[in-house]
């Protein structure tokens, strides 16, 4: 009897090794780094008739747990109309639906901008999501992490079976 249970163990632990890992690891984010992050990030991105620099220095690149790549980053839109500046700050393309704190985006490209509270106050932040052609597909609000010892503009934390965060400064935002 004590073969049998350890054969079924045994078989068991392999097929969960073979099985691909977002079937191993439902409901993780995994943040990619090196040549393919390099491979996925764009120069320039096309936004209401503009080609706007992308900074790789604040982007991110998620695997989400379906397998499919989402590319974050901040576009740089100094030099450009001061109504493109106040809208925009940064760009999404998705290879698959994900969530952005409960707003579902699809395949494509998506740009984002925000309404920042004062640096003291403790009130949310908005975040307004577009689709490429300037159309608010809608605004959601992220929460301050007064803990978060060293904000930087834009980066993304992910954790094993939770939801990934991005922090734009000390305001985080839900990626599911």
């Amino acid at each position: 009897m004590k073969k049998i249970y350890a054969s079924i163990l045994l078989l068991t632990a392999l097929g969960l090794a073979i099985l691909p890992a977002p079937l191993r690891a439902q409901g993780s984010y995994e943040i990619v780094t090196g040549k393919a992050f390099d491979s996925a990030m764009v120069k320039d991105f096309y936004l209401e008739g503009n080609a706007i620099p992308a900074e790789k220095r604040n982007a991110a690149l998620l695997k989400t747990p379906a397998g499919a790549r989402v590319l974050l980053a901040m576009i740089d839109t100094t030099g450009y109309s001061s109504q493109i500046q106040q809208k925009y700050e940064g760009l999404i393309i998705s290879e698959g639906s994900f969530t952005v704190c409960g707003l579902k985006l699809g395949v494509g490209s998506f740009a984002f901008g925000h309404t920042k509270p004062a640096a003291t106050s403790n009130e949310e932040m908005k975040l307004a999501l577009y689709d490429q052609a300037g159309g608010k597909l809608g605004e959601c609000a992220g929460k301050k992490d007064a803990a978060m010892s060293q904000p930087k503009p834009l980066q993304v934390v992910a954790g094993k079976g939770q939801p990934a965060k991005l922090y734009l400064g000390r305001y985080a935002f839900d990626l599911n």
